[in-house]
């Protein structure tokens, strides 16, 4: 019974989630442990074409014929791979317990009858469903039964990549340094079986090549269910490769290789991006801010009462804007695994042609990281078993200790704080020395743009399950602190885990130093708090009471835009993922020399000596 306990709790643990059933992974309702072979001999399902990306591609679709004698409205397709799926092996817990007839989740799933009413009658239907290459085989498995009592009917051929091993899916991100870049990607090869790089030249340049790291993790990696049962697949190998002494502003060409054993190269298509300005150059700089984005897949499947389909209007809207973006900011919430590892290759593969051409700069959020027992701050089961592992791994991050998910990272005039606040951050402990030290160790003359960035509410919150515990923010949050925020005159503090928008006006301890305004003049008076965690999670609603400081509410959709047009003058965006356009917006327009004063309590103590 341990074993089915474990199954259980990781399958309903995200139903008590922050914002209730927001952060719900659509595969956790599938129990597919329960699942009772039936297969009928009339029944059928068959997949075209049968081999995938003869061109390279890396996203194809598949068309799906299939019957069966007796249909019903609650007949699903499960899309598995590897494609052998019943030869998964599940340890038993107790070796009183026999494991389950299948103990490996689907990786996609869609009704029989969507798009197709006539499958009720006839019990023969069609589906078309998009692939992506994720290193292994595919197929296809009609059940009856429904969600919560599958009963396998049949199973389709097998379809395959016919590059599955191929690099896949970069992921940018700012080095340690600001004229650095890093390069992630996913692949097939284990470091036996070929060497990783990125070979890389600048406009008109010479091509040169850097060495790549390559990390992977088992099922043992993995903290508890659905992660090291049924949500558990292999991730393959995942390399960085680290491009350093870039020239600011330079545009780069790049691509993907691995030379296998026998001297042969396998690549990808090429890429390219533009170098991080120098840190205190003025120039037009663009900067995306959101959490709470998840993944979405464009066939409708896996969807269950509309699941975040936002998130692709998110992705869509900022591939549509590439050109006007230069950095992007996802602060927590990433996919939404919620321990099915295959979602994290699906997530990746949705924001490639984003992440592949400007750096995508992750937070950890509760989805990533929270599990009991395993040092999260929270001891909730809200990652599924994952408990950062992946997060850690399929993005790169510039902090000390990956474990510790905090960071700071410069980008032109701006400097951006990002705090983990899946870990403790109160007074005395090594994150808040680290929050402080990143606020404090700025040179405002160069980077007069300072930014914080956590993904639970640190500041202020009108979202409702905040307002029914009474504090409008994470407990602890702002207390720990705002004395920070005002002692060094931090701009703006974004926030996602609320699915919703919500904008402060400039307030420090629950007080409105200034009225909100579109346009902020004169020396700083304190920091506004913007809360941005509906770019693609199911919404959470506000409370009724409202609060002096809360100035713009939206329960709808969106993200979070930051120009800085030079050191005076940052506007700040928020459009809808419905259609990009703004709904909210101000201006900072400041002489920066009273930045440079000391203000609240940050004034190096006078003796009579001096």
């Amino acid at each position: 019974m341990v074993f089915y306990l474990l199954i259980l709790l990781g399958i309903t643990s995200s139903l008590f989630s922050f914002g209730a059933s927001s952060g719900e992974q659509p595969l956790s309702r599938i129990a597919i442990h329960l699942t009772t072979f039936a297969v009928h001999s009339s029944a059928y399902v068959k997949a075209s074409p049968t081999v995938l990306g003869l061109k390279g591609e890396n996203e194809e679709w598949v068309t799906l014929n299939f019957g069966h004698p007796n249909p019903s409205s609650d007949d699903w397709i499960g899309v598995f791979s590897p494609a052998n799926f019943s030869a998964s092996v599940c340890a038993p817990e107790n070796e009183r317990v026999y494991p389950p007839t299948l103990c490996t989740s689907p990786i996609k799933f869609q009704y029989a009858n969507y798009k197709d009413n006539g499958y009720n009658k006839t019990g023969k239907g069609s589906l078309k469903l998009q692939l992506i290459n994720q290193r292994e085989d595919f197929s296809f498995a009609l059940f009856s039964g429904g969600l919560s009592n599958p009963k396998l009917v049949a199973v389709s051929n097998t379809v395959t990549f016919a590059y599955a091993k191929a690099p896949v899916y970069p992921r940018l991100a700012q080095g340690k340094s600001w004229n650095e870049m890093t390069v992630t990607w996913t692949s097939g090869y284990s470091i036996d079986e070929a060497i990783p790089f990125v070979e890389w030249l600048p406009q008109g340049g010479t091509p040169m090549r850097s060495p790549a790291g390559t990390l992977t993790f088992s099922r043992s990696s993995m903290c508890g269910a659905p992660a090291r049962t049924v949500g558990w697949r292999d991730p393959g190998y995942i390399h960085t490769s680290f491009l350093k002494d870039l020239w600011p502003n330079m545009k780069y060409a790049y691509r993907l290789g691995h030379k296998l054993n026998n001297g042969s190269y396998v690549w990808s298509r090429s890429y390219s991006f533009r170098a991080s300005p120098y840190p205190g150059q003025e120039s037009l700089q663009l900067v995306i801010v959101f959490g709470d984005m998840g993944k979405a897949e464009a066939d409708g499947s896996n969807e269950y009462n509309d699941f975040q389909p936002a998130s692709l209007n998110t992705t869509n809207q900022l591939i549509k804007d590439l050109e006007n973006i230069d950095i992007v900011l996802h602060i927590g919430d990433i996919c939404y695994a919620n321990g099915y590892i295959s979602q994290w290759d699906q997530f990746t593969a949705q924001i490639e042609p984003i992440a592949s051409t400007v750096p995508y700069m992750v937070g950890s959020g509760n989805h990533e990281r929270d599990w009991p027992g395993t040092g999260s701050f929270y001891g909730n089961m809200d990652s599924g078993g994952e408990c950062g592992v992946l997060a850690e791994t399929m993005f790169f991050v510039p902090a000390d200790n990956r474990a510790k998910f905090w960071y700071k990272t410069d980008y032109g005039m701006f400097r951006f704080c990002i705090a983990d606040t899946e870990h403790d951050w109160r007074p005395g402990t090594e994150q808040y020395k680290f929050i402080e030290h990143c606020l404090a160790s700025v040179d405002r003359r160069k980077q007069p743009w300072l930014i914080f960035l956590a993904h639970r509410v640190l500041g202020y919150s009108s979202d409702y399950s905040y307002a029914v515990e009474g504090s409008f923010e994470e407990p602890m949050g702002r207390e720990s602190l705002q004395e920070l925020w005002q002692k060094y005159k931090v701009d703006i503090a974004f926030y996602g885990h609320a699915h919703n928008y919500e904008r402060t006006c400039p307030v420090y301890q629950n007080t409105c130093i200034r009225k909100a305004s579109n346009l902020y003049t004169g020396p700083f008076a304190a920091t506004t708090h913007v809360v941005v965690g509906g770019a693609g999670a199911s919404l959470s609603g506000f409370t009724t009471l409202r609060t002096q400081w809360s100035y713009f509410r939206d329960f709808d959709h969106g993200f979070a835009k930051l120009t800085a047009f030079n050191h005076s003058t940052l506007l700040f965006e928020y459009k809808k993922s419905s259609d990009g356009k703004v709904y909210d917006h101000f201006i900072i327009a400041r002489d920066y020399r009273d930045i440079l004063a000391c203000a609240f309590d940050s004034c190096e103590r006078t003796t009579l000596a001096t």
